[in-house]
Order: structure tokens, then sequence, then C-alpha cells
């Protein structure tokens, strides 16, 4: 059976926790951060979780991450 390519894209987006789930960055952040109150900045800058549902969709793009 041939390798499977990992998606580019998807590789230099997400990254894989200790615990094998998927981490993202949070949208919304750099386009007009200006107009967004400090807050909302502060709460946009950090990293989270993809949902599980997508997890599953995501290791097929990312298979050796």
């Amino acid at each position: 059976m041939p390798k499977v390519k990992t998606h580019r894209g998807a590789a230099k987006r997400l990254d894989r926790t200790g615990t094998g789930k998927v981490s993202r960055k949070k949208a919304y952040h750099h386009h007009k951060a200006a107009c967004k109150g400090p807050k909302r900045n502060r709460q946009l800058r950090g990293r989270t979780l993809v949902s599980a549902a997508e997890q599953k969709r995501i290791s097929t793009l990312i298979p050796y991450m």
C-alpha cells in the first residue's frame, strides 16, 4: 500500500497535542483588530481544540502528524 500524502495547508495550520487532539488558532483575530474590544482580542489570541466531529476528517489530511 502506498504512503498517504500530507495536506500541506492543513499541516501548517494545525498541530497535535500530547494527548493526540488537534489544536488550531482562533479565527477573526488579525483583520480589523482595532475595531474589536481588548477583551475580545485577548480571547482570540490563544489556541483552541478542534471539535471531535472535525478531528476524524482532519486525521485523513495529516495522517503522520
